[in-house]
């Protein structure tokens, strides 16, 4: 797979969020009429992001704990489930993804995207600035080809209030990277996503409820 073919398939997942930007959606969708592996790639991707879509994050605040066998039980379903021997690499993807998403839902205690944070991304740390009292945060960000990863590090945010995140590009157009629920005293990590590339990422906000900045990034 070529780099310009493996960045169309990286940017399948925003595409069916949302996420992209005009120009990397007519790109995209012009790759798409021509390429029929991506388009049944996309196609198994539709589930997940159906599922994602209908997620609110003041649902989450109450969220009940899943049974500890769960897990097991979706592991053992993987490894019961005959591969071909001939099998094209794309058709494994549909359900190594969908454990992957199970199981980070549950340790993760919400839904979200494994977005390649291993331990040989790299990081960035970003100066941060508060602007609400109580509280405290840091943040990195990761590169990636189809944009960007903050990773917040913070605590003090009003329990149950839903935040939203937003990163400005060097053109002053914000663009949306995520929910999340405040825990009040209790430490989070939260991982957001945005389309914008590191290029043009100019900062971030954290907005509460009523739209005012609660945290800002310099990036």
């Amino acid at each position: 797979m070529n780099d310009s073919h493996r960045t169309i398939r990286e940017q399948l997942g925003a595409y069916l969020l949302g996420g992209l930007t005009a120009p990397e959606e007519t790109a995209l969708r012009a790759h798409l009429d021509g390429c029929p592996d991506c388009r049944a790639e996309l196609d198994d991707l539709r589930p997940v992001a159906d599922a994602l879509a209908g997620v609110a994050p003041q649902d989450l605040a109450h969220a009940p704990a899943p049974p500890p066998f769960l897990i097991e039980r979706v592991l053992d379903e993987v490894r019961r489930t005959p591969r071909p021997a001939a099998a094209p690499p794309r058709r494994r993807a549909p359900l190594l993804v969908a454990a992957a998403v199970v199981v980070a839902a549950l340790v993760g205690g919400g839904v979200g995207f494994l977005a390649g944070t291993g331990p040989d991304a790299p990081r960035e740390a970003v100066a941060v600035r508060t602007l609400a009292g109580g509280v405290q945060a840091s943040a990195t960000v990761i590169p990636h080809t189809w944009g960007i990863e903050i990773t917040l590090d913070a605590d003090g945010f009003t329990a149950g209030t839903p935040y939203r995140v937003v990163v400005t590009d060097d053109a002053g157009r914000t663009v949306g990277a995520g929910e999340f629920l405040g825990t009040g005293a209790d430490p989070m990590v939260c991982n957001l996503n945005t389309s914008v590339l590191r290029a043009q990422a100019a900062g971030f906000d954290v907005l509460d409820p009523d739209g005012r900045v609660v945290v800002h990034g310099e990036l």
